[in-house]
């Protein structure tokens, strides 16, 4: 499977939620759901893990990316990944990006290959 790099960074295609839908495993979608619901102090029901990744044309979108801005504005500027992006690093992936070091490297990379 192909790297799938989120309009933030993130890689969706390492992301437990994803990797649970794309195995349509319900017992790992419950693991995710239990797992996040104490990491993040919110509920998740496993029913909620489903998620073909943010640069998909699906509409199975884990959580807050059905609502994410970094992705509304990637999606309607028509680029891969905010690197790709004229404004990189705009204001709203930075205050995103400062909470994530692992997606500023990933889209770091990228924009040093462009």
């Amino acid at each position: 499977m192909d790297k799938m790099i989120a309009f933030c960074g993130l890689t969706c295609t390492e992301c437990p939620a994803f990797l649970a839908t794309q195995k349509d495993n319900n017992s790992e979608r419950r693991k995710v759901a239990e797992l996040w619901s104490k990491q993040f102090d919110a509920e998740f029901k496993p029913e909620d893990i489903n998620c073909d990744g943010c640069l998909s044309e699906s509409r199975r979108l884990i959580g807050h990316c059905e609502v994410c801005e970094i992705r509304k504005c990637g999606r309607e500027k028509h680029v891969k990944n905010c690197a790709y992006c004229d404004d990189y690093a705009c204001e709203k992936l930075n205050k995103f990006i400062d909470g994530a070091p692992d997606a500023k490297t990933t889209l770091e990379e990228i924009r040093k290959s462009l």
